[in-house]
């Protein structure tokens, strides 16, 4: 058996003759694709094909997975295009070299197979996935500002066909392997009750191949279809995303169009595509975004706290949301409210959440044994995590935790997940005042990401890792805040919703309004937030934190949730609402961005609106809400849906002035 060692890669052939390629990237957790890890990887290749083996595995020797995707960081710092490209050249030759090789060749993944590590197994002959848990396969590139750039383009188009291809890369979507499997993204799924080793052996001693696309999915490549095809699609992302904010889909789906079926071509373009979008401001802001989101996974993941066990005390739509959450989660709930009739809803909401979520009616039946009604409050005693989530009054509240206090474990986390009330207010009630932790969700639940834990001054530091840690177990962004009226998220969000008003009296229309919130680049206008998170809500929310000047709104508000108007929950609000969906008037969406005679106004308008929103970050920076303006963007980000391609708000700020 010979073995040779380099660096990042570890080789060495059997008695079989076959040859086993591990990578291994030196002082990294996770296996990416740097410009040494591809040196090194084009100097195997050319021992190898100046000594063919029988065949070649590709495979990883971290357990975090396979490759989770090129070096992002390596490119952050370039600022000239052809410079990008170039690399990116240096890197489709390696893969070349690759593809070309004369013996049979197999990517073994387990784990992450992530942008240029599924670019790399698309070189090889034959794919094979471990099916895990934690195996994911795609390329979400477009989720980066950018396009898949190491043959992406061209090797996934040909192998399941353009209309497949396209749509893979253009959701950025990540699949299971079964899933992955039927699309032909990748040749076998390998049981986890099976070696992968010996599957991989296997194949290499069988010499297999992927087969090549069928008939319809290969001519979804040829010139007709693809400029049909080619505009639906245009029209189907247009309508999810704005080209002048996240261009590279667009640019994408251009490149598909004009060089597809012409294989040099397409290479030239993802070089140069990849090069110009990899220095754009959006990519620059979106792959902020990436390290921000990586920087919350980490704080869930900084205790060894395990929560297999949750109590949830209220059953409405935000305590019963959490609860079903959670179990989707595989924890055992216990979801307590008065009576069981105020259970039964969420006992509703939660089996088509489980539906929807999971794989199989025989999941679904598991994950709803996990969801269990407790009308007595029996699992307070067995809860690791205790979660408050009953109605906004400070005397309920308090008298709750004098019954839950004395029963708990002494290692559980109590939280409230009060949305505005002080957390040194509540805490009064307990014993121990320092276990109280916020965990302040967001509405819908299944749908936000973000949870904020917050912690007032004489909080137990194990509580808020413990809460840090539930976080990231219940899959969701834990961003530590302390506690203050409003907390981060409703505290930002209430001057902008109060300036939408202000400009609603001042004869703008609600589409007007929303148009220049999208224009900004926010994910929906801030009328039609209102209406979906509930008029009632807002009402709580201004009042609370509004401050002064708040009559008019307060007013106009209070009447509206007291004809019943609430917004999507009861059909009508500001807008009307028709089986879930908005109904706007098309004739009152004047300086939209459709409008490009007025982009001047639109500008200014979106300028008034960000303002107080902007404003209000900064007072929030400057009074230490969170550690630092990254956790700061991080929470606006996740909590508000502020534009992604800005890099979050603080981010924005600093980009204005420095272009000033």
């Amino acid at each position: 058996m010979q073995e040779n060692q380099f660096k990042h890669w570890q080789l060495h052939r059997d008695n079989d003759d076959i040859a086993w390629l591990s990578i291994d990237r030196a002082g990294e957790k996770t296996n990416t694709l740097s410009a040494d890890v591809m040196t090194e990887l084009d100097e195997v290749l050319k021992q190898l094909a100046a000594n063919l083996p029988r065949g070649l595995v590709i495979r990883s020797a971290k357990e975090s997975g396979f490759i989770a995707g090129a070096d992002i960081r390596e490119f952050e710092s370039m600022t000239d295009a052809t410079a990008v490209t170039a690399q990116v050249k240096q890197g489709h030759a390696v893969f070349a070299r690759l593809e070309q090789l004369p013996c049979p060749t197999v990517a073994a993944v387990s784990g992450f197979c992530l942008g240029g590590g599924y670019e790399l197994a698309l070189s090889c002959n034959y794919i094979m996935a471990l099916d895990s848990e934690d195996t994911r396969i795609g390329l979400p590139e477009v989720k980066l500002g950018i396009i898949p750039g190491l043959g992406g383009t061209v090797r996934l188009t040909e192998r399941v066909g353009g209309m497949k291809g396209m749509t893979a890369m253009l959701t950025g979507r990540l699949y299971r392997p079964g899933q992955a499997r039927g699309l032909g993204m990748i040749d076998e799924v390998v049981s986890k009750h099976s070696n992968l080793r010996w599957a991989a052996r296997r194949a290499i001693m069988q010499k297999r191949k992927f087969k090549g696309a069928g008939l319809l999915n290969r001519a979804t490549n040829f010139d007709i279809a693809r400029g049909k095809l080619a505009d639906q699609m245009v029209k189907k992302t247009a309508a999810k995303a704005n080209p002048a904010h996240y261009p590279a889909p667009f640019k994408l789906i251009d490149l598909w169009k004009e060089h597809g079926g012409d294989r040099d071509a397409m290479f030239d373009a993802e070089a140069k595509q990849i090069g110009e979008l990899m220095v754009t401001p959006a990519a620059r802001g979106l792959q902020r975004v990436f390290h921000l989101m990586d920087r919350l996974k980490g704080l869930g993941k900084q205790d060894d706290f395990k929560c297999r066990r949750v109590h949830v005390v209220g059953a409405g739509v935000m305590g019963g949301d959490i609860a079903a959450w959670c179990a989707l989660q595989g924890m055992e709930v216990t979801l307590q409210d008065r009576e069981m009739k105020y259970i039964e809803p969420a006992v509703a909401r939660a089996k088509k959440l489980f539906k929807k979520k999971t794989r199989s009616k025989h999941a679904a039946a598991a994950t709803l044994a996990r969801f269990i009604p407790d009308v007595e409050g029996k699992g307070v005693a067995r809860a690791d995590v205790i979660i408050e989530a009953i109605f906004e009054n400070v005397e309920a509240k308090q008298a709750l935790f004098k019954t839950i206090e004395p029963r708990m474990k002494d290692h559980a986390v109590l939280a409230t997940n009060t949305s505005a009330i002080p957390l040194e207010t509540l805490s009064t009630a307990l014993e121990n005042p320092a276990r109280l932790v916020g965990l302040h969700f967001f509405n819908p639940v299944a749908k936000m990401p973000l949870v904020e834990v917050v912690h007032a001054p004489d909080t137990d530091k194990k509580m808020i890792d413990r809460g840090n840690a539930f976080c990231g177990q219940i899959n969701r962004f834990p961003v530590p805040v302390k506690s203050s009226p409003g907390f981060l998220v409703n505290r930002v969000l209430a001057p902008y919703m109060l300036e939408a008003m202000r400009m609603f009296d001042d004869g703008l229309s609600r589409e007007q309004i929303d148009a220049a919130a999208l224009h900004f680049g926010m994910p929906m206008g801030p009328v039609e937030l209102a209406d979906t998170v509930g008029l009632d809500v807002g009402l709580s929310v201004v009042k609370n934190l509004g401050g002064d000047n708040v009559s008019s709104a307060v007013d106009r508000l209070q009447k509206m949730v007291d004809n019943g108007e609430l917004g999507k929950k009861s059909g009508q609000g500001f807008y009307k609402w028709e089986k879930g969906k908005i109904v706007k008037d098309a004739t009152n969406a004047e300086n939209t961005d459709d409008n490009k005679t007025d982009t001047a106004d639109i500008d200014a308008l979106a300028q008034r609106l960000m303002k107080p929103f902007l404003d209000e970050c900064k007072a929030c920076s400057a009074e230490g809400i969170v550690e630092d303006d990254d956790l700061l963007d991080a929470g606006i980000i996740f909590g508000t849906g502020f534009a992604p391609f800005h890099g979050g708000p603080m981010n924005y700020l600093k980009t204005l002035s420095s272009s000033n």
